[in-house]
C-alpha cells in the first residue's frame, strides 16, 4: 500500500495517519514491531518521515519501544473513568446547548450506527459522542479528549463490533437530551461508557 502524496501537506504528516489508522484499524495489531524500513518501503517514503511518525505515535501513547501497545486493563480504566466524568457532563450540557440541527445530526449519526461497514458504524459513533462532547463549549474539556483520542478510537472498534446494546444506547441518551433531560442524559452516558469498558476488559480477558 503506497501512500498518495498530497504535495500540500508534510509528507511525515500523511505517513503518521497512515500508519495511526492502520494501528486503530487493527492492520498492526497490538505488539507489532514497527520497523521502519519495511514501513518506508510499503508507503513509498523514506525512512525519515516513517521515524518522525512512529516518535509521534510514542508521544500519544499508542507506541512504546516501537512496538504497538496493547492497552492494559489500568490504561482502559483510567481512560475510562476520564470519559464518564467528561461526557457524562457533556450529555447534561446538550439538554440545553444543541440546536435543532445539531440534534437532527445526533439523531442522523444514530441512525448510521445501526448499519453498513464497520468503518462506517465506527464513524457514526465517533461523530455521535464528538457533537455531546463538542456541547460541553469547554475547551480544555475537549482538548483532554482529544489527548486520548487515538486510545478512544482502539476502543472504539471493539465496542461497535461486540457491544449489541451500542445502538439502544445511542437512541435513548438522544432522546433523553431531545427531550431536555440533564439528569438522565447524564445518567445514561455514563451507564453506556461503562457498559463500554465491560466489553473492552471481556474481549482483553478472552484473547
Amino acid at each position: 500500500m503506497k501512500m498518495s502524496i498530497n504535495k500540500y501537506e508534510p509528507v511525515y504528516q500523511q505517513a503518521y495517519e497512515v500508519i495511526r489508522n492502520m494501528i486503530i484499524h487493527g492492520s498492526l495489531p497490538p505488539g507489532t514491531k514497527l520497523v521502519e524500513e519495511k514501513l518506508a518501503l510499503q508507503l513509498g517514503v523514506s525512512r525519515t518521515p516513517v521515524r518522525e511518525s512512529i516518535r509521534r505515535l510514542e508521544q500519544e501513547g499508542l507506541v512504546r519501544g516501537k512496538t504497538v501497545i496493547k492497552p492494559s486493563e489500568d490504561d482502559l480504566r483510567n481512560s475510562y473513568e476520564i470519559r464518564i466524568l467528561l461526557e457524562g457532563y457533556s450529555a447534561r450540557c446538550a439538554t440545553e446547548r444543541l440546536s435543532k440541527e445539531q440534534l437532527e445530526l445526533l439523531w442522523e449519526n444514530v441512525q448510521k450506527g445501526k448499519e453498513g461497514s464497520l468503518e462506517e458504524m465506527m464513524a457514526a459513533n465517533t461523530a455521535f459522542h464528538d457533537i455531546i462532547m463538542e456541547a460541553s463549549g469547554n475547551p480544555y474539556m475537549i482538548e483532554v479528549i482529544d489527548r486520548m483520542r487515538s486510545l478512544i478510537l482502539m476502543c472504539r472498534r471493539k465496542v461497535v463490533h461486540k457491544n449489541p446494546c451500542m445502538h439502544k444506547e445511542h437512541e435513548e441518551i438522544y432522546r433523553a437530551i431531545k427531550t431536555g433531560d440533564g439528569d438522565t442524559a447524564e445518567r445514561l452516558m455514563q451507564e453506556h461508557l461503562r457498559h463500554n469498558l465491560e466489553v473492552c476488559l471481556i474481549e482483553d480477558l478472552g484473547e
